[in-house]
């Protein structure tokens, strides 16, 4: 590592907020204004670090007695030895010391849209949650056509996407310095829209083929979505690292399921949402074959057949415990 050397304060995610050169060493860094390098946190001392070369040729960064010290991958040293790509913190500025012969990355290919920034998508977003609003409230509609019904699903839509197209712009701001709310509220306007659509088909092929567990088990597909929604909602904050956020929206996505079952066997005593099918269409997209009543009865005696023995077998149980507390 040759001289000049680039100190470089990174954001949490990894990217670079300020960088400053220095051109010999050691280097010094603290709050103090005698430092080739100031750091303006409160929780780093006026002489904090001075970094210098080891013996075998490579720096070290020396602890000068501060109060919290050199943090690296989450232990305290007393002294570090460091390369281009060795990120320490100090208080809570994110470090990094970079030498002019540093290798870099070959230049990657560039495959943002960058038209599709600003408003074109903010408009595409806020459109197609006000057409989900209509078309949901129209589906659903069965009394005589009111505007102000549709008027408040609009309102209802628009106000849950920028809710949450504005949490995502703003974790956007914080970690990447940029904003994005009209690609964040694209893909919230994509997400929910996907999620009606889904919605419908399941219930539409599990009416249609008599697969109940379509619409019993649905809310699981919705998961998935929202999972689809979090990667690339966090793809846009930081597209670099596509695997990891993939893996995470995977994880988020198991433990909603798991969540979603155990509250459902708490609470209803079954892991399905609900014990029948809900939703109803016209006859003629039933495509399976009807079964006829004698059928229905059958089925109908074995199920009651079953119930009256295990409530038989319970009552049972319950009389002998009460004959046992007599004799007690």
């Amino acid at each position: 590592m040759n001289a000049p050397f680039y100190v470089e304060v990174l954001t949490r995610s990894g990217e670079v907020r300020h960088r400053q050169r220095v051109d010999a060493l050691p280097i010094r860094i603290g709050q103090g204004y005698d430092n080739d390098y100031i750091l303006d946190d409160p929780h780093t001392s006026a002489h904090h670090v001075v970094i210098d070369r080891n013996e075998a040729g490579g720096l070290d960064v020396l602890d000068l007695g501060s109060r919290n010290g050199v943090v690296h991958k989450g232990k305290r040293r007393e002294r570090l030895t460091i390369d281009g790509n060795t990120v320490f913190r100090l208080g809570h500025t994110n470090l990094r010391v970079r030498a002019a012969d540093f290798s870099v990355a070959d230049e990657m290919r560039d495959t943002t849209y960058h038209g599709w920034e600003g408003w074109p998508p903010a408009v595409a977003g806020l459109v197609l949650l006000a057409l989900l609003a209509l078309s949901t409230t129209w589906m659903t509609d069965t009394d005589k056509t009111e505007t102000v019904r549709y008027i408040t699903a609009i309102v209802g839509m628009l106000i849950a996407g920028l809710a949450w197209s504005g949490a995502w712009t703003l974790a956007n701001r914080i970690f990447a310095g940029q904003t994005r709310f009209g690609r964040h509220l694209f893909i919230a306007g994509c997400g929910m829209l996907v999620m009606e659509l889904t919605s419908l088909l399941l219930s539409l092929a599990g009416y249609a083929f008599s697969l109940e567990s379509l619409t019993r088990y649905g809310g699981h597909a919705m998961i998935v979505i929202t999972a689809g929604m979090v990667f690339f909602h966090l793809v846009t904050i930081n597209p670099n690292n596509p695997r990891r956020y993939a893996v995470t929206a995977a994880i988020l996505m198991l433990l909603g399921s798991a969540l979603t079952l155990t509250f459902n066997y708490q609470n209803r005593g079954m892991f399905a949402e609900e014990p029948y099918m809900s939703e109803l269409f016209a006859p003629s997209l039933h495509l399976t074959a009807d079964r006829s009543i004698d059928e229905f009865l059958a089925e109908a005696g074995k199920r009651k057949a079953a119930i009256d023995e295990e409530r038989s077998k319970v009552l049972s149980e319950e009389g002998e415990g009460e004959g046992d507390d007599e004799f007690d």
